[in-house]
């Protein structure tokens, strides 16, 4: 299925945006977008694939065209729902050096990077954008 919008980069996808699977049919819609957007690295989505059933992460790699609107996959249905159930991250966490050894101390400005990720989306708000899309 081939659509007249044109392609749209990943940092405007956007939670509620329809997924579509290879053959162009819906398989659910846009749960959450992962990635570092300082250094340009989409690491993949995490797609509502109906209610009551956990969001499915797609790594970037099986992310294809996307438009306005709309996320194309390279895969089909089935293979979708072999994916992995998406799993929040956890939190960045400080490296602190206290009570460390003087060779640990040195380096004592060092904490581990941060990783930002966008506030999951509500059950209820996800339902909303379901029910807002039939109509």
């Amino acid at each position: 299925m081939t659509d007249a919008a044109d392609p749209v980069s990943w940092f405007l996808i956007e939670p509620g945006w329809q997924v579509v699977d290879a053959a162009g049919d819906a398989v659910g819609m846009v749960a959450e977008v992962t990635g570092d957007s300082t250094h340009d690295i989409f690491d993949g989505l995490a797609v509502d694939v109906g209610i009551g059933k956990k969001p499915r992460y797609v790594p970037s790699e099986l992310v294809g065209e996307i438009v306005q609107g709309r996320v194309h996959l390279t895969i089909g249905k089935d293979e979708l729902g072999r994916e992995a159930a998406y799993e929040e991250p956890p939190e960045s966490a400080t490296v602190s050096s206290e009570g460390a050894g003087l060779g640990t101390r040195v380096g004592s400005g060092l904490t581990a990077p941060e990783r930002k990720t966008p506030e999951p989306i509500p059950f209820t708000r996800r339902l909303w954008l379901r029910v807002k899309r039939l109509f």
